[in-house]
């Protein structure tokens, strides 16, 4: 068990180390890191974890850490203690790498913030970050969210009616994301 919590802390260290552009562009790494890498949990369990993260307060990242971390060890077969270790263990893993940057590069910004080299460099993280939110939102375009047309049709069109509706209704600020959610969450309930 406790290899299982080094591995998390490390996992999760990563993620927040290298998860620039916040919650949306860490989905890919965790699911890199927790689904196919080390197994601790399935696609479908990943794709409830994002939904669930979404729609609970706080950063996508942090709860998924906090969930994973739970999940992993309980399934491992750990007591319910060990599981809040364990989310305890993976919440500050993700956290602390974030912590010393903005520590850091704080100090940084308010000496160097205005020269042509920072400028520079934060615009090349710019594209770099539109590119993980875009990975993100690849990776959850898969069967578990949408069906499959060979398998089951309606469900599969149904789901993409529901995702396109919900899509241009926020981006043209029709409807709050929140309650796109819960539009998107009745719909679903009573369409399935």
């Amino acid at each position: 068990m406790i290899l299982m919590f080094f591995q998390l802390f490390w996992t999760f260290f990563k993620i927040g180390l290298f998860g620039f552009g916040g919650g949306y562009a860490m989905i890919s790494m965790i699911q890199g890191e927790i689904v196919t890498k080390y197994g601790w949990i399935g696609h479908k369990e990943f794709t409830d974890i994002i939904a669930i993260s979404q729609m609970t307060p706080g950063p996508i990242g942090i709860n998924s850490a906090t969930y994973v971390g739970y999940t992993s060890v309980v399934n491992a077969g750990g007591e319910t203690w060990l599981g809040i270790l364990g989310s305890a263990i993976a919440t500050f893993a993700v956290v602390l790498p974030s912590f010393i940057l903005m520590l850091t590069v704080s100090r940084m910004l308010i000496r160097y913030g205005h020269t042509r080299t920072v400028e520079s460099v934060f615009m090349g993280l710019r594209p770099a970050v539109v590119g993980l939110i875009a990975s993100a939102a690849i990776i959850l375009m898969n069967t578990e969210n949408f069906g499959s047309p060979e398998t089951d049709l309606y469900h599969f069109v149904i789901s993409v009616v529901i995702f396109l509706l919900a899509f241009i209704a926020t981006l043209k600020k029709w409807v709050h994301p929140i309650m796109a959610i819960i539009i998107a969450g009745v719909a679903g309930f009573f369409l399935f």
